[in-house]
This record gives C-alpha cells, structure tokens and sequence, in this order.
C-alpha cells in the first residue's frame, strides 16, 4: 500500500488565500488495476489560473487542482513502462494511480542536460500559451511593437522572447527592479516597474511614442484602460490573464473599454491553450529547439518540499517569483 499526500482545499477563498483554505491529508492508494499506472510526483506546478478556477472547477473538500511531472513507479499500461515520466493534471498530491486517459508523456527524445521540471514552463503549458498568443491570437508581425504585462512569470517572460525572435520590439511591465533586470537580461527592449513609475501612461508613452500593436495581457484592471489608451489603430489584445482581480472580494467596475475600442478599431480575443491542443507535440518540439538554440531562456523560482505548497502558491500571487514557480517534492 501506498500512502498520497493530499493538499485539500478546504474552504473557497474569500479574498487572498491563507494557509486556513488548505489542508494535508494523507491517503491509502490502492494497487493499480490492469490498464492503470503508480505516479510519484517529482515536480509540481503552482500557476495563477489555480486562483479563478478553483471557483469554478472545484468543490470544497476536494484535492487542489494543478499539473505536475511524475514518475511512472508501478504500470500495468503499456503507453506508460515504469521509469518513464509524463505530464498530468493529477492536482496536489505526491502519489497518483490512474488509467493513462489524462497523462502526455515526456518527448521521446528530452535532452539530457535539460531539466524535466521545464516540461511544466517554457516547454509546458505556460511556454505552449505564450506561443499561441503570439502567433494564434495577436498573429505578431515582423516590426511591429508589443506589450506584455507581468512580463517576468511564467508566459510573460516567454512571450517577450518569442516576440523577439519574430522580429518585434518588446515592451515589458514588471513588479519589481529585479525583474526589470532580468527582463533586459532576456533582451526586450524597454523594461519598467510599474510600481515605480509616476504615471503608467507616461511609462507607456516613453518605452513606445509611437504606440503599440499588440498588446499580451496577462494583468486586467487599472493597468489595462491605461494600455488600451496606447493602442494603434487596429492594434490586436491577447486577453491570457486578469491576476489583478482573482483576489477581489468585490469586482472591479469601470471605466470601460468600448469607445475607446470603437475609436482604435481594436480587436480583443480572450483564450486557453487547450484550444490548439492538436498542435501541442509539433509547438513543444519548436519551444525545445529555440531553447537548445539559446534563443529562449528559462529561470525558476524553486521551492523544495510538498509541504510548502500553499506557501509557494501564496507567494506567486504576491508577484514573489522571477519566472516559473515549481515545487520539488
């Protein structure tokens, strides 16, 4: 028999989490069944769309919802032979059995030298996101001008980099001069700390006169009426995410976009990921070569120890991480 820890969530969130939503509970697993196979969890992902879709995707009492790298450590499924690894959405907990539906194995051919945690970043789903808003939703053009807000997590500091490699210039929005470092370091091209600038719309208006084609938005809120003001006519919004509001204990109101939308002519589309699921193995094969071309760079905000979940993710919407926040177990 094997023993899971669990984080359970054990009362929705009011507000900004706290350590009193979560609880760790221990379960007995049973052998896994013809067809099903033992994960041991070696990384775990804490991510900010945890935040809204617990809302909407859980249920109190339930284990917390998330992805993680897992070993294979018992199989009785031959897609997944013992020692092999694979992606999946198994939530918070160290041990898993289940029959195969939801996991994606790693690529066969994983560079060595490349650490398997990145599966849950920039060749993951936060690397997949980044290229799809670039090229799916925005459709960015050699010479154009983008912004990207929360510039220095997990898609922010991808997107950059991309929009770079396709030949824009690169405005990035951070929370902090360490991560305006780091983002000069990735090579866009004006970097700033909104929390330091007198006035966002000047910031803005300095790091592009011209203004701007595309904008990535990962923030919502105040900061995007006053980036909606800077856009081009006809210039195009990947809405990715909202981290300003997923704490809100009262929803944010006004002012609103449309005149503004009307004026410009802009054009504003919201997605996932998973809409271009079909593309995945070929755009994760793509991310992985522009990292061993050293076109794409990765940094990590590692915490060790499954115990310190809550905290790890608590500290990502306090804006405490540079890049990917992953848990190793």
């Amino acid at each position: 028999m094997v023993q899971a820890k669990t984080w359970i969530l054990v009362k929705h969130f009011d507000g900004f989490p706290k350590q009193s939503n979560f609880e760790l509970k221990v379960e007995e697993l049973p052998e896994p069944k013809d067809g099903e196979v033992l994960l041991e969890a070696v990384f775990l992902s804490v991510d900010p769309y945890m935040r809204p879709f617990s809302r909407i995707r859980m249920k109190e009492g339930n284990v917390m919802i998330g992805t993680q790298l897992a070993k294979v450590i018992q199989s009785n499924n031959p897609a997944f032979p013992v020692g092999s690894h694979v992606v999946g959405r198994c939530g918070w907990r160290t041990h898993t059995v289940c029959d195969g539906t939801d996991l994606v194995a790693i690529m066969p051919d994983w560079p060595q030298d490349v650490s398997l945690s990145l599966a849950l970043g920039i060749i993951g789903m936060p690397g997949l996101t980044a290229l799809y808003g670039i090229e799916e939703v925005l459709g960015v053009q050699k010479g154009e001008t983008l912004l990207v807000n929360a510039a220095a997590g997990a898609v922010g500091s991808v997107v950059g980099q991309i929009a770079k490699i396709k030949g824009c210039k690169v405005v990035g929005s951070a929370g902090s001069d360490a991560k305006v470092a780091f983002l000069k370091e990735l090579g866009f091209d004006e970097a700033f700390n909104y929390k330091t600038v007198g006035s966002l719309e000047e910031a803005l208006k300095q790091a592009s006169p011209e203004g701007y084609d595309c904008f990535f938005e990962n923030v919502g809120g105040p900061f995007s009426t006053v980036a909606l003001q800077q856009m081009k006519n006809f210039g195009r919004i990947a809405v990715c995410g909202s981290i300003s509001v997923y704490n809100d204990t009262t929803p944010q109101t006004g002012p609103y976009p449309h005149l503004t939308m009307i004026f410009k002519q802009l054009k504003m589309e919201g997605f996932m990921h998973s809409k271009w699921e079909h593309k995945h193995p070929e755009s994760l094969k793509r991310l992985m070569g522009w990292l061993k071309e050293g076109k794409l760079h990765s940094r990590e905000h590692i915490t060790k120890g499954f115990e310190n979940m809550p905290a790890a993710f608590m500290g990502l919407l306090r804006g405490d991480n540079i890049g990917k926040a992953i848990i190793a177990v």
